[in-house]
């Protein structure tokens, strides 16, 4: 099992620079777990983009909330309460926000992390988690 993060998964729906390599992850591997907050910080960054940003119009971020939301069939998302005392303490001894440590706990669970998060990698790096940078 490897961990997504939303990092990588905005940067799939938004289709930033790299998307194709977050794409190709998708197809290529079988065995991925996310937080059901990746769903919910993955809908607010659509709807900066929308409201903020002005960059999407209503259509197109109503049919990237479809996609965020169809990724269910292929990410087993889990609930971050689970992994909130091991994030606690990865975010206090390593300076990094509760949400990215949050992925990093899920990823000491199975073993490797997928981001597009730099510093967030490099942490979990330092914990012993294979990461793939996308």
């Amino acid at each position: 099992m490897i961990v997504i993060d939303t990092s990588a998964l905005v940067k799939y729906l938004l289709k930033e620079e790299g998307w194709r390599r977050v794409s190709a992850f998708l197809r290529n591997n079988r065995e991925i777990a996310s937080l059901e907050l990746a769903l919910i910080e993955g809908a607010n960054a659509i709807w900066k983009r929308y409201r903020l940003y002005r960059d999407v119009n209503f259509e197109t971020a109503q049919r990237l909330l479809d996609y965020l939301h169809a990724t269910r069939e292929i990410i087993i998302y889990e609930n971050p309460l689970e992994y909130l005392p091991e994030g606690e303490k990865v975010a206090l001894e390593n300076g990094i926000p509760i949400y990215d440590a949050l992925y990093i706990a899920q990823a000491l669970k199975y073993g490797k992390l997928a981001t597009a998060d730099e510093r967030q990698g490099k942490t979990a790096e330092k914990l012993g988690v294979e990461v793939v940078y996308l």
